[in-house]
């Protein structure tokens, strides 16, 4: 067998040009590694048909020996004809997710392939240009939490936001973890892209909340004074809490709220009973979903209805009590932005991968490829390369199952936003996969179906009237940001890489569709940057920054020198986000932590343990932002945006 050959048919590139520019072969042992790892079928001769709608009708080839073919959407069959000729002449679509069957003379089903039919372009906003207000959530203090920023500190400071002249807020992922690993805590390895992490719920805001002895009342406010979060503790006193407050609502069955935890359950259907049972089955099996006994492996609703008469029926309704929790409480926070007239509201970020032994990569076996980690390759600021830990979708999964998976994952976030963040948008048209056992050097590119993932994602962005924000740092293949702009993807523009050696990018030659920032997560925050404490950092963590001392220097210099260029004469974070507030991109955002002059970074990509990654408080409560916003100049740096652009 020619090994490169069968890589190639599987989607597998065997060589690529790395950030250095540097030509790359793949070694035959990591092909077949990913050879072993992926469907067999994986084949780019499957992927599905993309039209826009309104294109009219539209012929295609028969494959041979078909003799009739079959169009349908979901269950629906829309038309049917025979093949004559060999030729098939569909009609114009409507929007949506299609599969064309071809069947022999026999009747039986030769081969099938899906069509999508989307939009012109994603949802683009009613707006010209605004700022929206960077946070963790997590991260917010306040005189009431338990500890950690929940929905009811989010809608305070969506009301304080509005006031400043703010269009929304931008969070972290919100997607769930493993409520019993509370240590577990990155946003961004969730155990599934569709349910919210109950660690967010305000627990004295739900109505059944039966109180809070002394002693912890007591054990709270002493937690809350330490710099770090003790996601432990939190997620016990929560838990607990909202387990008597689970008590007290199943004891009356007929009341209204349970005829309205009756209707969320109906609407959630199938998929909030699979999440549940899931749940329940992994604590009482306690290791990973394909080591359970047989008949609990898939997702099938027999085996799960099995189970829930079995054991395990009050965990069951108490997983699906809290996720009807959380999404009341978020949902509240998307009505009240709405009310405020925030033309953008939430902003929330969707994380690129899932863990392998989490609800999303157990409900969807076909689709996302457990076996394979998403990561990248060695490049500048990580020179050994990355391994995230995360399973991602494939392929030839998503095109079997319609994109389903995809688009369900962009509806979960997008039901609650004006607007979604894609982390590692790249992903969409090839993923650098790691083998399990692999170093992040012993990976490579799989091809992905990008022009389908964006018209589903299209599909999904207009119905939600949602804006799409796909994180397009890193190597970019050529005609990459290009294809992402044609179906109205917006771009993600950091400060801190749109420079060259001598100058940083003027403000008008910043893209108007984009959301621009000075930093991300994964970034030092501003204080840290200038001040070199990033560095020094990672120096001691004994990772490579990609960086040297005088580079940094020089770095500083340039940013001083290109704000100069434009009048602006300070060199604060202020005078940052006045120069980026001279861009004609459409959102501009602004990281609470750089406000209050957070030094430490949010997260240290390469570490787990080693450095405090998702666990800060910021320095400052809720009640304490609204001053010191005014003191750190933000009102007039964000004015700027009324300032014409120069020519």
């Amino acid at each position: 067998m020619d090994i490169h050959a069968a890589a190639r048919a599987a989607g597998i590139l065997t060589e690529y040009y790395d950030a250095r520019g540097q030509h790359q072969h793949v070694p035959i042992e990591t092909l077949q590694r990913l050879l072993d790892a992926l469907p067999h079928s994986s084949t780019q001769a499957e992927w599905p048909i993309v039209r826009r709608v309104g294109a009219g009708a539209f012929a295609i080839d028969a494959p041979e020996h078909v003799a009739r073919w079959r169009l349908s959407r979901s269950e629906d069959v829309v038309a049917e004809d025979d093949a004559r000729d060999g030729h098939i002449l569909l009609p114009d679509l409507a929007t949506g997710v299609y599969r064309l069957e071809f069947c022999r003379g026999d009747g039986t089903l030769h081969s099938s392939r899906a069509i999508v039919v989307a939009p012109d372009q994603a949802f683009q906003g009613g707006f010209d240009r605004v700022w929206v207000l960077a946070v963790q959530l997590y991260s917010l203090r306040s005189d009431r939490n338990w500890g950690i920023g929940d929905f009811t500190d989010l809608q305070r400071l969506l009301e304080l936001a509005s006031k400043l002249g703010c269009a929304g807020v931008g969070l972290n992922p919100l997607h769930v973890l493993f409520d019993d690993e509370p240590e577990n805590c990155s946003p961004y390895a969730p155990s599934s892209r569709l349910f919210l992490n109950p660690i967010y719920i305000d627990v004295e805001a739900v109505p059944e909340f039966t109180g809070l002895d002394p002693a912890t009342r007591d054990a709270i406010r002493r937690e809350k004074q330490n710099e770090l979060i003790d996601y432990k503790a939190v997620a016990a006193w929560k838990r607990t809490a909202l387990e008597l407050a689970f008590a007290s609502f199943q004891a009356d069955r007929s009341s209204e709220r349970w005829r309205q935890f009756e209707a969320f359950r109906k609407e959630r259907g199938p998929l909030l009973a699979r999440f549940a049972h899931f749940e329940a089955m992994r604590k009482q099996f306690r290791r990973p979903w394909w080591e359970w006994p047989d008949e609990c492996r898939t997702p099938i609703d027999v085996h799960m209805d099995d189970h829930r008469l079995r054991d395990g029926r009050d965990e069951i309704d108490f997983v699906e009590y809290v996720q009807w929790i959380a999404h009341a409480q978020l949902q509240a926070c998307t009505d009240l932005a709405r009310a405020r007239g925030m033309k953008v509201g939430l902003y929330l970020d969707v994380a690129v991968g899932v863990r392998a032994d989490g609800f999303d990569a157990w409900l969807e076996q076909e689709a996302i490829s457990r076996k394979l980690s998403v990561g990248a390759p060695p490049d500048v600021l990580n020179t050994a390369g990355q391994d995230w830990g995360l399973a991602g979708f494939n392929a030839t999964g998503l095109t079997a199952r319609d994109f389903e998976p995809f688009r369900a994952m962009i509806e979960a976030s997008a039901r609650y936003s004006g607007a979604i963040r894609l982390d590692h948008v790249l992903g969409l048209n090839r993923l650098y996969l790691v083998p399990a056992g692999s170093s992040p050097r012993e990976g490579a590119y799989v091809t992905m179906p990008l022009d389908a993932l964006l018209a589903a994602a299209a599909i999904e962005s207009q119905a939600r009237r949602c804006i799409i924000i796909g994180e397009d740092l890193g190597t970019v293949p050529d005609g990459f940001r290009e294809k992402l702009k044609e179906w109205g993807i917006w771009s993600y523009l950091v400060l801190l890489f749109e420079r060259d050696h001598d100058r940083f990018k003027a403000p008008q030659h910043f893209a108007a569709n984009a959301l621009v920032t000075f930093n991300t997560h994964d970034l030092s925050s501003f204080e840290g940057w200038r001040s070199g404490h990033d560095l020094r950092v990672k120096h001691g963590l004994a990772i490579d920054p990609g960086e040297r001392d005088d580079e940094r220097h020089h770095a500083i210099a340039t940013l001083a020198r290109s704000l100069g260029e434009h009048g602006i004469h300070a060199s604060d974070f202020a005078a940052v986000i006045a120069y980026l507030s001279r861009t004609p991109s459409r959102i501009l955002s602004v990281a609470i932590d750089d406000i209050v002059g957070v030094v430490d970074q949010i997260n240290v990509p390469g570490t787990v343990d080693q450095h405090p990654n998702w666990r800060r408080r910021l320095p400052l409560s809720i009640e304490e932002f609204s001053a010191r916003f005014e003191g750190a100049g933000m009102r007039g740096a964000l004015q700027e945006r009324d300032v014409l652009l120069a020519q």
